[in-house]
C-alpha cells in the first residue's frame, strides 16, 4: 500500500554559493567532453577564487582549502586524470554546501 502522505526530497535553495559550486560542477563535466578548451578553464579558475571568497566570507573553513588544491589542479595540463580531480572537487564542494544550507555542518 502507497503512503498516502510521501515525503519530498528537496534540495536547498540555491544562494550564491550554491550556484558558484553548481556552475563549476557543470564547467568541470563540459571538459570531459573538450579538455583542452582554455576559456572554460578560465572560466573555472575564475570561480574557485569566487567560491573560495564567499565561503570564507561565510565561515567555511575547509572549502578554501578544497578550492587551493582545485586551482592547482585546473592550472595543470589537460589531462583525463585533471579533470577527473576537478569534476570531484566540485562534487566535494557541493556536497559540503548542501550540508551545511541542510544544517548538517
Amino acid at each position: 500500500m502507497r503512503d498516502p502522505n510521501p515525503r519530498k526530497s528537496r534540495a536547498p535553495l540555491l544562494d550564491e554559493l550554491g550556484k558558484l559550486c553548481t556552475e563549476g560542477q557543470q564547467l568541470a563535466s563540459y571538459l570531459w567532453q573538450v579538455p583542452d578548451d582554455a576559456g572554460a578553464r578560465a572560466k573555472i579558475a575564475s570561480l574557485l577564487e569566487s567560491i573560495s571568497a564567499e565561503s570564507a566570507r561565510q565561515g567555511r573553513n575547509e572549502m578554501p582549502r578544497i578550492c587551493k588544491e582545485l586551482m592547482t589542479a585546473a592550472q595543470a595540463s589537460p589531462s583525463p586524470q585533471q579533470v577527473d580531480l576537478l569534476v570531484n572537487g566540485f562534487d566535494r564542494l557541493y556536497q559540503l554546501w548542501q550540508a551545511a544550507k541542510s544544517g548538517l555542518l
